[in-house]
């Protein structure tokens, strides 16, 4: 069976992107997270984990934000071309 209608890309953009929002915030976490076991074990201390867990949760939040900011950036600077379109 064929199909007459093309498949939509847009959605399959929108899983990735969310992929990758995902990964950018689970990569520094979870680095942090060993290096902070490794290091309490090494040290025998406790709270070294913590700190580094919320340290990977801040760059992961950063990374998350910028990211944000250059896809809203492109798809802004898009606009005024579209429009310019619908008016000719």
């Amino acid at each position: 069976m064929k199909h007459d209608k093309p498949y939509d890309k847009s959605v399959f953009q929108a899983l990735t992107m969310i992929m990758q929002f995902g990964i950018n915030m689970l990569v520094p976490i979870g680095l942090m997270t060993v290096l902070g076991i490794w290091l309490d074990q090494k040290f025998q201390t406790g709270w070294i984990t913590i700190v580094l867990f919320f340290v990977g949760a801040i760059a992961g939040g950063q990374n998350v934000w910028k990211m944000a900011k250059r896809i809203f950036a492109q798809h802004d600077e898009g606009k005024p071309s579209g429009e310019a379109k619908r008016e000719k």
